[in-house]
């Protein structure tokens, strides 16, 4: 990038040392021409009232060139012999004059040629001499002008020495820019390497308020994201270690008493097995619901359809019902508006299912499980109440975390696995929603399920 604006600012120094330059010598060529041509014209004047040209009588008549502001006057006959020069010593007189201005005269031309050379313009001009239509001759005339020449000579040395200044100050700044550039460039380099080694705990140093410094701060952003995630995923892999290695220990240990028992009765034979069948059934449902979790998290997202929610809730209570007369809580229903959501029947089904299962669960005998269906302006509630153990304040922000209980011995005593509620988060967020937890007046827990209301703009 320096390279590139020195290069520029170079063309730019290259193009001020030139055309100015070259504007200036065309602008004194021009004025050259109009004033020797005028000169040339005066003494072309006062011959051509002459009918033939002597060294005599154009001597007579040249005496305007004295007048004239140039360094030489010529003046030939039709041949280009000199007949005047008005050089004092080493004159041209009697002998040709060669000249190619000359030679354009005699051809019946005004002729003018300048150049800049040496310090000086040389300048040349000459006209015919004509009498009677005849060309009796030419005048000559040369300028050798050191004046302008010196003016022309210190705009060029002021404009070489600004861009020598303004190319040093241009290099010199250039410099320290892509040295500033590049070490903060290096250092978020270096930080994405550090990064990439696994060390989410660094952040970059690159301060400011640029470019550079925003990526700075989105890429920390980036790494503390990266950081939650790696430590939500090493928690969540010792906890599903730690929940798979517990009935598979169990169901070893029983497996050993059985084979190392030599004299066992059948009935603690069949006892064992049970429990092998119990924590078996118990492994299985922790993997469905990680291989359920892990669908949700990697799978993209679908379209929606439209999903009346009044028939789940239905079926949900209806096969939920046996299971709170078992555990002697009453479970009832209030279906107070007509709503349809966007979602899938199957997810709505589970998410609703997993709540009224845990109220359920961790309730107690004589206690009730209310669920409402209400509209809230473009959304929809359904709300699971009961009147159960509750939920200490602490606990409510971190139950729907992956594995997280409030009484593990409680929840592996009812067959929970810590996953339920991560999956009707997981499913609500995925189209939409959410799920939020508080404690009830008077005792036990609110989950409220929030679902957006089916549009007809969402139909594919």
């Amino acid at each position: 990038m320096a390279l590139s604006y020195i290069l520029i600012i170079i063309a730019v120094l290259v193009l001020l040392n030139t055309y100015p330059l070259v504007v200036s010598q065309n602008m004194v060529f021009r004025s050259k021409q109009t004033t020797m041509q005028s000169s040339v014209s005066v003494m072309v004047s006062a011959l051509s009232g002459l009918d033939v040209l002597t060294e005599k009588n154009v001597a007579q008549a040249m005496t305007v060139a004295e007048e004239a502001a140039v360094s030489r006057v010529l003046v030939t006959d039709a041949d280009g012999m000199v007949l005047y020069d008005d050089r004092e010593t080493g004159g041209a007189v009697g002998r040709y004059a060669l000249y190619t201005e000359i030679t354009e005269a005699l051809g019946g031309y005004d002729a003018f040629h300048s150049r800049y050379e040496d310090g000086a313009f040389r300048s040349r001009a000459a006209s015919p001499v004509v009498y009677r239509g005849q060309i009796i001759g030419a005048v000559y005339a040369y300028e050798y002008d050191t004046e302008q020449a010196e003016l022309l000579g210190g705009l060029q040395q002021n404009l070489r020495n600004i861009s020598l200044v303004t190319g040093l100050a241009v290099l010199l700044i250039s410099l320290v820019l892509s040295k500033l550039l590049t070490a903060r460039f290096g250092e978020l380099l270096s930080a994405i390497r550090i990064v990439r080694r696994g060390d989410y705990n660094h952040r970059t140093a690159v301060g400011g308020h640029d470019e550079i410094a925003a990526l700075a701060r989105e890429f920390d952003s980036l790494t503390d994201r990266l950081q939650v995630t790696e430590n939500a995923r090493r928690r969540f892999v010792a906890d599903a270690s730690h929940e798979l290695k517990t009935p598979l220990a169990s169901i070893r240990l029983l497996s050993d008493s059985i084979l190392q028992t030599e004299e066992i009765d059948e009935a603690t034979v069949r006892e064992f097995v049970g429990d092998i069948r119990s924590e078996s059934e118990r492994l299985q449902r922790i993997t469905e619901e990680l291989l359920h979790l892990t669908k949700l998290d990697g799978e993209p997202p679908r379209p929606g359809s439209a999903v009346a929610a009044e028939p789940v809730v239905e079926r949900v209570v209806h096969m939920l019902r046996l299971l709170a007369e078992e555990r002697g809580v009453v479970l009832n229903v209030h279906l107070q508006d007509a709503c349809t959501v966007r979602g899938a029947e199957d997810d709505l089904y589970q998410m609703v299912y997993n709540l009224t299962e845990n109220a359920i669960k961790y309730n107690q005998p004589g206690g009730f499980v209310e669920i409402t269906l209400r509209r809230t302006g473009e959304t929809a509630q359904i709300e699971v109440a009961d009147d159960g153990i509750g939920i200490p304040e602490e606990d409510l922000p971190k139950v729907f975390e992956r594995f997280y209980r409030v009484d593990k011995a409680r929840s592996r005593a009812a067959g929970g696995t810590g996953l339920g509620l991560s999956i009707v988060h997981d499913t609500a967020a995925r189209w939409g929603g959410s799920v939020t937890a508080r404690a009830r007046p008077g005792g036990g827990t609110v989950f409220v399920l929030t679902l957006p209301l089916w549009r007809e703009e969402d139909a594919p």
